[in-house]
């Protein structure tokens, strides 16, 4: 299965490239200096040739080889056991390492050891520190 999903992305990535550099060295149907005063095409949809030539088929059998890739490869990462399938649940939920060190403030930075993570110290007390200006009963007017 891993030979086969390398297979698809190495064909993708080729099919784009090869698609990129036939779209560059196609000569554009607006591209003579006559048509843009009106002299070079009929009006028509696709211009005055009609046909379509050897580049412009190339190009599109290219964006088809890479459609299909693109939705082979959308298969196979809904797939669960592929590497980047479905393992159930959110994306943040599987990115998340181990789940209950998630909520650890940099648990799941690459590079960092779980012992360099500062842990939140917990409240002393179990009752909110009130101000002893609150607490008296005065109360306070901001300043600048």
């Amino acid at each position: 299965m891993q030979l086969v999903l390398t297979i698809v992305v190495v064909m993708q990535m080729l099919t784009a490239l090869v698609m990129i550099g036939l779209v560059l060295i196609q000569h554009g149907k607006g591209a003579d200096m006559g048509a843009s005063f009106g002299s070079g095409a009929s009006g028509s949809l696709f211009g005055a040739t009609g046909s379509a030539n050897f580049l412009s088929r190339s190009t599109a059998v290219c964006a088809a080889l890479f459609f299909c890739c693109t939705l082979a490869l959308a298969y196979f990462g809904n797939l669960p056991g592929v590497v980047g399938g479905s393992q159930g649940g959110s994306i943040l939920e599987r990115a998340a390492p181990g789940g209950a060190g998630a909520s650890i403030p940099g648990a799941g930075i690459p590079g960092v050891a779980p012992s360099d993570v500062p842990t939140p110290a917990a409240p002393a007390s179990a009752e909110p520190a009130v101000p002893a200006s609150a607490a008296s009963g005065a109360a306070q007017i901001p300043t600048r």
